[in-house]
């Protein structure tokens, strides 16, 4: 199976994400674990009250999100990979990251996950406005 086929889906959206969706793309018959993760926005920052956030992306953005997902794809281990973020304007509860990984044991798929949520954060030219309930507002990973 191709790296590329093993990216199972790796998007940047402004749509509502799917986490079922993700885990059904990392199907594989072979995979003992399914491992997945959602990064859901809270209300709070560092002490102090978020009330909504916007992330804005550069054009780039899906680019390096399927370069991550296709270097966590490589892994041997990995059957499958699923990787999406949202962007634009996010409430409290909403989902902004969704990632899925297959491989066939839990510590490998466990661990899978981990890097490439990491990655993504670390990676991914996206940035995040918080808005906070004194009207103040900051801008996060933002260059």
């Amino acid at each position: 199976m191709s790296i590329e086929t093993r990216v199972a889906l790796g998007a940047v959206t402004d749509r509502p994400l799917d986490l079922a969706a993700h885990e059904a793309a990392v199907a594989d018959r072979r995979a003992g674990a399914v491992v997945s993760f959602q990064g859901v926005v809270r209300d709070h920052d560092h002490g102090r009250s978020v009330t909504r956030l916007e992330y804005e992306g550069h054009p780039s953005a899906e680019v390096v999100l399927r370069e991550v997902a296709a270097e966590i794809a490589a892994d041997p281990a990995v059957h499958a990979v699923a990787v999406s973020h949202r962007i634009g304007p996010l409430e409290i509860g909403d989902v902004a990251l969704v990632a899925a990984v297959s491989t066939a044991h839990r510590a490998a798929a466990f661990a899978a996950c981990a890097r490439l949520v990491d990655e993504v954060k670390a990676r991914l030219p996206i940035w995040k406005r918080q808005v906070f309930d004194d009207g103040t507002e900051e801008w996060v990973n933002c260059p």
